[in-house]
């Protein structure tokens, strides 16, 4: 049931916006998402469940928002700094998103094991939420990754061998400022300055 799933997930990350992850209750979650507390426990198998699935979501959320960074600025400087920008207005409004990339999680938040956990449960959106969570040097690497495909185009252009690693040094290099930033917020001028300033030294 991916609408009720949609909805236990949205009330599950609106109550940890009001309180710790420790105080919310699992038959709040499913009163305000206008469901059964069973059937809150049929589709996520615990709050531990709950939580990987919430994780999952916000972490698939972000790196949607880097593809759509990714594709629609115009050059290669502003394809980066449109991914470095959106990453750092991403973590200051999301304290989930926040903590996978810098791996610190404060008392507040769910804190579920980053290692796939074994499930019994048939349903297939449960299997993934029981799937590994990735850490932020995960992400490092699946936002370096899609800048490359963004940047070399579908089948992507004929590069030497150098070329193509000095592509992926840059992208990483934008990725781990705007993962620096998120740790350490800049000051004037912003994750945008420190990315187009690096990558024009590049």
């Amino acid at each position: 049931m991916p609408a009720a799933r949609e909805s236990l997930l949205e009330a599950a990350y609106a109550a940890l916006t009001r309180r710790p992850w420790s105080a919310v209750r699992m038959v709040d979650v499913a009163a305000a998402a206008g469901v059964s507390r069973q059937t809150l426990y049929n589709e996520f198998g615990s709050k531990d469940g709950l939580a990987r699935a919430l994780l999952r979501r916000e972490a698939d959320g972000y790196l949607a928002g880097v593809e759509r960074a990714l594709a629609t600025a115009p050059g290669t400087r502003e394809k980066l700094t449109a991914a470095a920008e959106w990453t750092t207005a991403l973590a200051r409004e999301n304290a989930l998103v926040r903590a996978m990339l810098t791996g610190c999680w404060s008392e507040r938040l769910p804190a579920p094991a980053l290692t796939a956990v074994p499930s019994a449960s048939a349903l297939p959106a449960q299997r993934r939420a029981d799937g590994p969570l990735p850490s932020p040097g995960d992400f490092v690497t699946l936002v370096r990754d899609r800048a490359v495909a963004a940047l070399t185009g579908p089948g992507g252009h004929h590069r030497t061998q150098q070329e193509a690693d000095d592509l992926a040094r840059s992208c990483e290099l934008a990725v781990r400022l705007a993962l620096s930033c998120v740790a350490a917020p800049p000051g004037e001028g912003g994750v945008a300055d420190l990315v187009r300033g690096a990558l024009h030294a590049v």
